[in-house]
Parts: C-alpha cells; sequence; structure tokens
C-alpha cells in the first residue's frame, strides 16, 4: 500500500515542540519569577537565558498533541502529525523522534521564520511542572501547511487549544476542521490550558457549540469555559453541546460525556508520581486510541487512565514502556470513590 493510500487512526495538528526537562526545588522558581504549575510563554533571549539557569536536563520532541500522537502510535495505532519546524538542528531532532516512535510526520523544515520550539519545564518535588515555552515557528502555521488528502485518510482529526494564538494558525485549524467533517471523519480539540480559555472564550465557545464533537479538557478548564463554579453544571451544559466530553480529575479519574449520560472512569493506581508532565496528552491518546479502534466509551476511557497513570511514573511526556502491552483487564484499578472536589 502506498502512502497516499494509508487510512490513518488519528491525525494531530500541533505545536511541534522539543521539551527540555529538569528537576528543580520551588526556590528556583521563586528566584526565576516563574508561575508554578502554568505555562509561560517566553521569547527567544529568556529561553537561551533560563536554559543556562536550568539543571541537568532530559531533552526530547514534545507538544501537546505530538505526545498524544506518539501515545496513540505506543497502543499499537496508527497516527500522523503535522506542524511547523524549522531547518535547523530541533527541527531536524523533532522529526527523527516522531517518526522513530512510529508516528508519521512528513515535515519539512522551513528555511525563514524564527527558530523551532522548545519549552523547558521546570518539575519540582511535588511533581508539579511548570513550563516556559517559546514557540518560535510552531505557532506560524498557515492553511497551506495542511495536507488535506492526509486529513480526509484520518479517521480522528484531534486539534490544540495551545495553537489559538496566531490568526494564521486559527485559520489552518479551521481548514483542517472542515475538511475532517466534509469527509466523514470525527474532530476532536483539547482546550490545553485554562490561560488558553481566559484568552480566547469566545471563539473555543464557537468551536465547541459548532465543528467539535469530541472534547478533552480539565476540570479547571471545564469550569472557565462555562464561566461556573458548579462542576455538575458544566457537565451538563458540555453534554448538551458536543457528542463526546473527556473531562479528566486529576487523581479522582476522569468523566466522560457521552450525548449526556455522564461515565465515571477511576484512575489507574500508581505507586509513586514522578512528573505529570504529558499526563492529559497520554490519556487523550488512550482515549482517541479506543475510539478510532471501535471499543466501547468505558474501555477507552479506561485506556485513557493506564496511559496517564504511565507516563506520571517517570520523568518525560510520552511512554517509556509499549502501552500495547498492558490492557485494562489486568491493569490494575484506584479503588477510591468518586468524589467532586
Amino acid at each position: 500500500m502506498s502512502d497516499t493510500e494509508i487510512r490513518y487512526d488519528v491525525l494531530g495538528i500541533g505545536n511541534a515542540i522539543v521539551d527540555v526537562i529538569a528537576q528543580c526545588e520551588d526556590s528556583f522558581l521563586q528566584d526565576e519569577s516563574i508561575e508554578k504549575g502554568g505555562m509561560t510563554l517566553i521569547d527567544e533571549g529568556r529561553a537561551k537565558q533560563l536554559y543556562r539557569a536550568m539543571g541537568p536536563a532530559i531533552e526530547a520532541s514534545g507538544g501537546s498533541v505530538a505526545n498524544s500522537m506518539a501515545g496513540v502510535a505506543s497502543f499499537g495505532g496508527n497516527a500522523a502529525f503535522i506542524g511547523k519546524v524549522h531547518d535547523d538542528q530541533l527541527g531536524e531532532v523533532f522529526v527523527h523522534d516522531m517518526r522513530a516512535v512510529g508516528v508519521a510526520c512528513d515535515i519539512d523544515g522551513a528555511t525563514s521564520g524564527p527558530a523551532t520550539a522548545r519549552s523547558l519545564i521546570l518539575v519540582t518535588p511535588d511533581a508539579q511542572r511548570s513550563m516556559n515555552t517559546f514557540l518560535g515557528i510552531s505557532s506560524l502555521l498557515e492553511p497551506t501547511d495542511i495536507n488535506t488528502e492526509l486529513v480526509g485518510r484520518s479517521t480522528l482529526l484531534f486539534c490544540e487549544g495551545y495553537l489559538w494564538d496566531i490568526e494564521s494558525a486559527k485559520k489552518a485549524i479551521r481548514y483542517a476542521m472542515k475538511t475532517s467533517l466534509e469527509s466523514g471523519n470525527r474532530v476532536a480539540l483539547s482546550l490545553s490550558d485554562t490561560f488558553c480559555v481566559d484568552r480566547h472564550h469566545a471563539e473555543f465557545c464557537d468551536l465547541v457549540a459548532g465543528p467539535v464533537d469530541t472534547l478533552f479538557a480539565n476540570r479547571d478548564e471545564l469550569l472557565r469555559l462555562y464561566e461556573t463554579d458548579s462542576i455538575e453544571s458544566a457537565f451538563e451544559q458540555v453534554g448538551d453541546q458536543v457528542a463526546l466530553a473527556c473531562i479528566t480529575m486529576g487523581t479522582l479519574g476522569s468523566m466522560l460525556i457521552d450525548n449526556g449520560r455522564q461515565i465515571k472512569i477511576p484512575a489507574y493506581e500508581v505507586g509513586q508520581v514522578i512528573d505529570t508532565t504529558g499526563a492529559g496528552d497520554q490519556y487523550a491518546a488512550g482515549v482517541l486510541y479506543g475510539l478510532s479502534q471501535g471499543r466501547p466509551l468505558e474501555e477507552c476511557g479506561r485506556l485513557g487512565s493506564l496511559a496517564a497513570a504511565e507516563v506520571i511514573s517517570h520523568v518525560g511526556p510520552r511512554p517509556l514502556a509499549p502501552l500495547s502491552g498492558i490492557t485494562t483487564d489486568t491493569a490494575k484499578v484506584d479503588a477510591r470513590s468518586w468524589v467532586s472536589e
């Protein structure tokens, strides 16, 4: 079968970022005026200064949706990725790493414009991660970067809210969503971050009520979207707007809302939480993989919880052990009951 005939389970569109992950104490965050647990956009000069100040680091290709595609591939799914890199060393690293984990990634590095993006991630002893991201050329995605044939051959399209800060990227994502729907495929969106929701609240509301049929968000992002303090109210509202909402709740597990029907998914037990980087990304990977394979929704949710549990047990945003080797039947489930925070 030729490349133009391959059918993909999930196609991700997102920032193409190289992650630089280092351990640090809370005092380092204070000294560097870094907001703990958040994502701060920085310029190239700040990226170089902070990199010099950081301790020993692990460098690996990242980006929220790119991490999810690596997770889909780890489950054994056929995944592809569209993003933007520069024709530089980090750009080559990103494309190589994606291909190495089994994700189709045919990106030609740009010969002009900003450098390839990188995210400097600082992990404190409590496993919280604080991201300092130089988006570089990754945020300058344009409609011409969208391979419409690839979109048409992908059962699920998954886009990230992090890309919504640049007008050309918005147009590119809307173009991809329109193409996917016209091809009879599903459109999924991650809200990405509470700050993204705040910056683009009206547009995100329009997307959720419009082309998006599968939504990924954490509890705080969902509350911000519907401007409420009641998670029950937010569940009801999102259930009226999208066919499927996948809401993560940390140690309480997650909630799948299927056309208003609520399905509670427990968290998988982890011996020690080392690093929460990529937990939401891998949760999405498990759910998306399950959906692409036609699995029951409860099993899709458990696959998401399983993938999230694997990634928080080590440093780094992608699975270290093949997720295809673990099933929801054999993984140990946390017995804690569901309660609202």
